[in-house]
């Protein structure tokens, strides 16, 4: 995967990159410019009559089963439109067959940093409200032209034997390695770590944005001596807590879950979690843009999108998604009231201003 795809924002079954998605623009034009020209020959010839056919960009594999399973399959059965699939996410097709006109898909998923950028470029667009009325949706629903559908949480999780009860209980715990000796490890992705840096610096929740970078950057020297590994995929922040490699780690929920279900001796915290929010975005242009919106907002809905979010331990984003997933389960998800209230919530808006340059510092503090 590349700095121009999502980076697992969306899906945290993919690899993330270093940053928060930065794509410088010189090479992101290029990129599109190749994958529009690459893509031609496969491209939707008679994009106009494809009148019962939706085209979804997906991350494939689990996540797309799932998708397939709870949301297109059902669908497809309700409306009669056929949805086929084009994988991976991919920033850089967004924007190149927005810019060409010729379109490979209509609907994406985009992360937090992906959103704004979109949004910001006016490769997505606006809700069609005779179909989707962001009035008739749950508070902060749609959210610079994209429409909330699940998160996942970036929680602290740790191993029993070295820190036994009460463990540790907040990011300032995690940094306090006087008081909690022991190995740590945390993602090598800055929209998520610098967050928790201010966090465990003191800062409180509701003062995080704008972030202080100043202030993040001189927490992260601290703890960075004391970083076995920054993890880059999934599967490997997982296996790292499993064997005992680190300590106490910074991971998604997702992978902890399946620790936790395989009665590994560890803790979860959810205090302070940092959420990530995944959105449906509609490509500008689109021939198939009533399509489109016809999915998203029947993807939204409380019954297929607790189905599609259980299989995967996302925290649905319609709270009414609960009604149709068994408590002792809720309980394990994001978004689940109890987590929820102590968690922060990565904001695109509030970050946007501030993607590139924090990106871009990341990466040279993580290199020095």
């Amino acid at each position: 995967m590349t700095k121009s795809d999502i980076g697992g924002i969306s899906s945290p079954e993919q690899a993330a990159p270093t940053t928060a998605g930065k794509v410088s623009r010189r090479s992101f034009l290029a990129t599109a410019a190749a994958g529009a020209a690459l893509s031609m020959p496969a491209v939707r010839r008679a994009a106009a009559a494809d009148e019962k056919v939706l085209y979804v960009n997906t991350w494939g594999g689990a996540w797309e089963e799932a998708a397939k399973e709870a949301l297109f399959t059902p669908f497809t059965r309700d409306t009669g439109i056929e949805i086929r699939t084009v994988a991976p996410v991919s920033f850089a097709k967004l924007a190149a067959q927005v810019r060409t006109g010729v379109y490979e898909f209509d609907v994406t998923t985009l992360g937090v940093a992906e959103l704004g950028r979109a949004n910001q470029a006016k490769l997505i667009a606006a809700p069609d409200k005779a179909i989707l009325d962001p009035a008739k949706l749950w508070p902060g629903a749609v959210v610079l032209d994209g429409v909330a559908s699940h998160a996942f949480g970036n929680v602290l999780a740790y191993r029993n034997e070295k820190f036994p009860a009460p463990g540790l209980q907040s990011w300032a715990d995690f940094w306090d390695v006087q008081k909690f000796p022991g190995s740590r490890c945390l993602q090598r992705y800055a929209g998520r770590v610098i967050p928790i840096a201010l966090l465990a610096d003191g800062v409180a929740p509701d003062k995080l944005f704008p972030l202080d970078l100043d202030r993040a950057f001189k927490a992260l020297d601290r703890i960075k001596p004391h970083i076995r590994v920054w993890w880059s995929q999934g599967p490997q922040s997982q296996q790292l807590l499993r064997d005992g490699e680190v300590d106490a780690i910074g991971m998604w929920n997702t992978q902890v879950q399946r620790l936790v279900e395989a009665k590994a001796p560890i803790t979860v915290s959810w205090n302070q979690a940092v959420v990530d929010v995944a959105y449906w975005a509609v490509a500008r242009g689109t021939p198939r843009a009533e399509n489109a919106w016809r999915f998203v907002n029947y993807a939204v809905q409380p019954e297929p999108l607790a189905q599609f979010a259980v299989k995967n331990d996302y925290g649905p984003m319609n709270p009414e998604a609960f009604k149709y997933i068994p408590e002792d389960k809720a309980k394990q998800l994001p978004t689940w009231p109890a987590n929820f209230k102590n968690s922060i919530v990565l904001d695109p808006a509030k970050m946007l201003p501030q993607i590139d340059e924090f990106s871009k510092r990341f990466d040279q503090w993580i290199a020095s």
